[in-house]
């Protein structure tokens, strides 16, 4: 099954937490945050939204940071996604 997000909308995939912290100290599971780094898996193809014009300026494959608890989670073949508006995508990560 595919997902094709519709308007101004992106379907991000998230990039697992680390482990360890950069010193090397191990992290139990209470002491991770939430993930705010996640891959685009599928880009809406922009348009008029809310009566602007919206130019999709992510692409697939980009890394990026986005708002913490932004977007609406959804898993489809085992694999948990997240759908969000493009403007809830905070910068590209090189």
């Amino acid at each position: 099954m595919t997902i094709k997000p519709l308007a101004d909308r992106v379907v991000i995939k998230m990039v697992e937490a680390e482990e360890t912290t950069k010193s090397g100290i191990i992290l139990a599971g209470a002491a991770k945050e939430k993930p705010q780094v996640a891959e685009i898996m599928a880009v809406g193809p922009g348009g008029v939204v809310d009566g602007k014009e919206i130019k999709m300026e992510v692409k697939v494959g980009d890394k990026v940071l986005i708002s913490k608890y932004a977007g609406t989670e959804v898993k489809i073949d085992d694999v948990e996604y997240t759908i969000l508006r493009q403007s809830d995508i905070l910068a590209v990560v090189d």
